[in-house]
């Protein structure tokens, strides 16, 4: 189904049935990815004396508890409220929920021995461009990001000049294919998460960061339109399912 889209003054037209999903799913299984040194999440039935919400087992219906954690789990969104002593839900942060998008391909740099994606790179990949969001695809890109544990793996991170160009540049919503835009183990900095909500001089409320995101390798650099879908927790992160369409 093609819509016709007003994007920048611009007429734009998008195939809604050509959704390009850019979130993992999350399972109870060894196959979901991990961080925060946390384990599996558990999808398991309902007991309530001799009933177990399994059809399988005789009920009506199957009726799961799931237990998770939005950062340690999979593809979540999260508001400035991750990181202040005050509490802002992440769900106050969208009151819409498309956008522009610039999906970029970043072969992080040794910074120290570890591995950073620069301003530089930023900048070199945007061209200019000020995009409402900003795609972030690490190189090397394998599908084992889908199911890869991170804790304890030093994963490359966002080097907190990146994170302050990306917010000059007006970008409100950052995504990236890593567990987080931070170092694993910074001692709590947090330098770009504070760098791209201009934390705490004068936070952005209604900026947001994706992250655990993947994006396959058929989906090329470029602009797209950003379907950003989250769960409606009252929370500080949220499961989300960021979705991307091509401008046609």
């Amino acid at each position: 189904m093609l819509a016709t889209l007003n994007i920048n003054n611009q007429q734009q037209t998008i195939d809604l049935s050509k959704p390009l999903d850019i979130s993992i799913e999350l399972t109870d299984t060894s196959e979901n990815p991990l961080a925060w040194y946390m384990e599996k999440p558990v999808i398991s039935p309902v007991t309530l004396d001799d009933w177990v919400g399994k059809v399988s087992e005789g009920a009506s219906v199957n009726f799961n508890t799931i237990l998770f954690n939005p950062h340690a789990h999979g593809t979540h969104t999260e508001g400035v409220g991750h990181i202040s002593k005050e509490f802002y839900s992440v769900q106050k942060a969208l009151n819409t929920f498309f956008f522009t998008a610039e999906v970029i391909s970043v072969t992080p740099e040794d910074f120290g021995g570890d591995l950073v994606i620069s301003s530089i790179q930023v900048k070199k990949l945007l061209k200019g461009k000020k995009p409402e969001a900003v795609v972030i695809r690490t190189l090397p890109n394998t599908t084992q990001k889908t199911s890869k544990k991170y804790s304890h793996t030093n994963w490359p991170y966002v080097h907190e000049d990146a994170a302050n160009y990306l917010r000059e540049s007006g970008v409100k919503h950052l995504l990236i294919d890593l567990p987080s835009v931070d170092k694993e183990k910074d001692d709590g900095e947090l330098l770009a998460h504070k760098a791209f909500w201009n934390f705490p001089e004068n936070p952005r409320l209604d900026a947001t960061i994706t992250e655990f995101i993947y994006v396959p390798n058929t989906i090329k650099d470029g602009k797209y339109l950003l379907n950003l879908q989250t769960a409606n927790f009252v929370n500080d992160a949220t499961p989300s399912r960021p979705v991307l369409y091509e401008i046609l």
